[in-house]
């Protein structure tokens, strides 16, 4: 989102509206003209600041947010579908996600595209570069973006960097969406330090020290009790002599 945000303003006259949650307002504010709630109503919201709705959108969600997307286009506006994360649950997509997300999409026939002269297209970077034989096309873009980075007109967004040891934690905190930019992982890096956890033997090797520890306050409980015993009848027996002389 902030790359977009970034690149959108290299373009003269360019207005940006952007949904985001609520938390990441905040950092988004100095790229982003127009911050709107996710979960919201967004849709009103841009009508409000745009009655005739916008050029073109750009969507990573798909779903229910595909509708929404083509009725803010303006004619000869561009409805583009660069990702699909409302069909990701849990670590992967999900059969029923993707079911859910097609009926939930209008299916829009290109007579309907022809009578509202509007445009829809994707972006999959991936099958483009792997599948499709577009790394040149690619090669190119990335030229025209490395040079914009030279200029200084838009400079990448780093949210954290993690050693190679922690992938796993570095995709759970990209996967519930707390990252703002980007996620770099850095091969020298030291990996964060994890809690101690004790050897598999030495747990074994504690807990038979422990159980003997109890038997030890068993046995020392019994003669202890068996010596008050003791006592006790001697007493009694010293008692009944003094009692007979």
């Amino acid at each position: 989102g902030q790359a977009v945000a970034q690149l959108s303003k290299t373009v003269a006259d360019v207005t940006v509206f952007g949904v985001a949650s609520k938390g990441k307002h905040e950092a988004l504010k100095a790229t982003i003209d127009h911050l709107l709630e996710r979960g919201s109503d967004y849709a009103s919201e841009v009508r409000k600041l745009s009655p005739e709705g916008v050029d073109i959108v750009l969507d990573c969600l798909c779903g229910d947010e595909c509708n929404r997307g083509y009725s803010l286009l303006k004619p000869m506006g561009k409805y583009i579908l660069y990702g699909s994360s409302n069909i990701v649950t849990g670590e992967t997509k999900s059969f029923f996600s993707v079911a859910r997300s097609w009926w939930q999409v209008d299916k829009v026939s290109p007579f309907k595209l022809f009578d509202d002269n509007k445009t829809l297209s994707g972006l999959n970077l991936r099958h483009l570069l792997y599948q499709q034989n577009g790394a040149p096309y690619i090669k190119g873009i990335m030229e025209s973006i490395f040079q914009l980075w030279k200029d200084g007109k838009i400079k990448p967004v780093v949210d954290s960097t993690w050693a190679l040891e922690d992938v796993p934690e570095a995709m759970q905190k990209m996967h519930d969406r707390k990252n703002i930019g980007k996620i770099v992982l850095d091969p020298e890096m030291e990996p964060k330090p994890k809690p101690a956890t004790p050897a598999k033997g030495k747990a074994k090797g504690d807990k038979e020290d422990k159980k003997k520890e109890e038997e030890k306050k068993e046995e020392e409980k019994k003669e202890e009790e068996n010596t008050g015993n003791d006592t006790e009848q001697a007493a009694a027996e010293t008692k009944e002599e003094k009692n007979s002389s």
